[in-house]
């Protein structure tokens, strides 16, 4: 079985990544089930905007994470909180994957289906439960499955304060979080596997 983790940051690599630090926890708990883990920091790629799977333009990058998405059975969207909302990076991947819901596997099946999604979220403010459901709500409409509980995130509460990477606090509720998400995620996707659902009722 294999994972994908988008990590949505704004910083591109090799700066760190709070959101990627917290990720790594799910990515940990997964490999111990064996699953296989691919990690994509989105913002060192260059994708273009729009909503198709399809390069919209030379160099655009979007298609082989593309690829990588039909790859895996389990999909982590990890972003930070930029004014209460998921970032601009994690709106673009939501975006180019829209163009999911009108492609169908052999037996008419949307692409997505019988694949799972979670989402980490890392940030100094408030606004973590806000950009769960706004990314869980677009990876469902996509077709992916959401467990319950199939969310971590690390946040001090209201107003500015320190990253997760310079802060002690809070990290072992994230991080017990975190590994009962990743514990969710394979149980259904290993359920789905062995009863994998049809395609929609025309």
């Amino acid at each position: 079985m294999k994972a994908l983790v988008i990590n949505c940051t704004l910083k591109p690599s090799p700066d760190p990544s709070n959101t990627e630090a917290l990720a790594r926890v799910v990515v940990e708990a997964l490999e111990k089930d064996g699953v296989g883990v691919d990690v994509v920091r989105a913002v060192d790629l260059d994708i273009a905007p729009g909503v198709t799977s399809e390069a919209v333009r030379e160099g655009d990058a979007w298609p082989g994470v593309h690829d990588r998405l039909l790859e895996a059975e389990i999909l982590v969207v990890a972003s930070p909180t930029w004014l209460g909302r998921p970032s601009s990076v994690a709106q673009r991947v939501l975006e180019r994957m829209d163009a999911m819901m009108s492609e169908t596997d052999g037996q008419g099946r949307p692409v997505a289906y019988n694949r799972v999604a979670g989402v980490v979220v890392t940030g100094n403010e408030d606004g973590a439960h806000h950009v769960i459901s706004e990314i869980s709500g677009g990876l469902e409409d996509i077709g992916y499955t959401i467990p319950g509980q199939a969310w971590t995130y690390w946040h001090l509460g209201p107003g500015p304060g320190p990253d997760y990477l310079d802060e002690e606090r809070g990290r072992e509720w994230s991080h017990s979080t975190g590994r009962a998400m990743a514990a969710n995620l394979y149980g259904v996707a290993r359920a789905l596997a062995e009863r994998p659902l049809g395609a929609p009722p025309g």
